[in-house]
């Protein structure tokens, strides 16, 4: 398996949660549908915090911009406010985006040396 899209019932089965932990299989959330589809009642409430606390390779996307109210940046930006994510919630997001996209290793390693090159530069 490659990743799961949309799994932001995983936190109900401690049990897949350690599966989903061990394995390091990404999970795409997409926080403002989530939110415009009721599957969160305020994104205050959404798991994204509770799955990077679990150990979770969970990732930030988008999911048909147009209509569900962000692109990419607009859901991280939303999702950071609402769960007040830190930079190393927002550093780990990164990392996982790329860990688990599917690019080449050598185009991975190099997205994933130059996070690690802002996010040091940035203190």
């Amino acid at each position: 398996m490659d990743r799961i899209d949309h799994d932001n019932r995983a936190l109900e089965d401690p049990a897949l949660v350690r599966r989903l932990a061990a394995s390091g299989i990404p999970l795409t959330v997409c926080p403002l549908s989530n939110l415009r589809l009721r599957g969160v009642p305020d994104l205050r409430r959404h798991p994204l915090k509770r799955m990077l606390d679990a150990g979770l390779k969970a990732t930030v996307n988008s999911d048909d911009p147009s209509y569900f109210g962000g692109y990419l940046l607009d859901n991280f930006a939303a999702a950071a406010e609402a769960l007040g994510l830190g930079r190393p919630d927002l550093i780990t997001l990164a990392r996982n985006s790329i860990e688990g996209s599917f690019l080449d290793e050598p185009a991975k390693e190099a997205h994933l040396a130059r996070i690690d090159q802002i996010a040091v530069a940035a203190g």
